[in-house]
């Protein structure tokens, strides 16, 4: 009797990996449902993050804002409860990747228009510059809708800390001003609980591609 179950051990080894390999198989050729993941401040490039926060591998999450967008309207977490919205930093007056990115923000605002669920917000890292008017004039150029899209100013310190120790999106500038940054080519897709699901190189339109494939993916959580 021994002997039959040695004997049958090693069939039995064998056959339980040939089951993994087919399974795996099959899961991608049909495409099986695969949840985004949940990025946290460990798992980003530590130049984008705030030394505060760089340890961190849970329960991270966009910390609650007050900014001013281009009609003067207060916007803050309640504008995007209940919505997945795409976040990135910028500034009016750029003239390398910013109006690339805007026109990347323009088209993913094309198909998006017809979904309730889903939002935009731009936040400049020239207050100084970006007031209320300045970002008007911007947002008639470009054709932004203002009940999909805001482009938001406010106090930089604000915009700086929700820049490194919320959206992970940034460099800091190395000039000595403490509230400086170099903002980048990223898109950050937001979830319903305040959650970054992914980043994106704004300027490249494989990535937009993918952005809206995602977008598509994270919906699935809210059937």
């Amino acid at each position: 009797m021994l002997s039959f179950f040695k004997d049958y051990k090693y069939f039995a080894i064998v056959f339980a990996i040939l089951s993994l390999i087919i399974m795996s198989i099959i899961y991608n050729i049909y495409d099986v449902y695969k949840p985004l993941p949940i990025y946290q401040p460990a798992m980003v490039n530590t130049e984008m993050v705030d030394s505060t926060i760089q340890y961190k591998k849970k329960y991270h999450k966009i910390a609650d804002f007050s900014l001013i967008n281009q009609n003067g309207h207060t916007i803050t977490q309640d504008s995007y409860k209940d919505k997945i919205y795409v976040a990135d930093f910028f500034f009016t007056t750029c003239q390398t990747i910013c109006p690339i990115m805007t026109d990347h923000m323009v088209l993913i605002q094309k198909e998006i228009m017809n979904d309730a669920d889903i939002m935009l917000l731009s936040h400049s890292v020239t207050p100084g510059i970006d007031n209320v008017a300045q970002l008007k004039k911007y947002a008639l150029k470009k054709g932004v809708i203002d009940t999909k899209w805001n482009l938001v100013t406010g106090d930089k310190k604000q915009i700086y800390n929700l820049a490194r120790k919320s959206y992970l999106a940034v460099k800091t500038s190395g000039t000595g001003d403490e509230y400086d940054m170099i903002h980048t080519e990223n898109f950050m897709l937001i979830d319903k609980k305040k959650q970054i699901r992914g980043f994106y190189d704004g300027t490249n339109p494989d990535d937009i591609s993918r952005l809206l494939e995602d977008i598509e993916i994270l919906k699935e959580e809210y059937k």
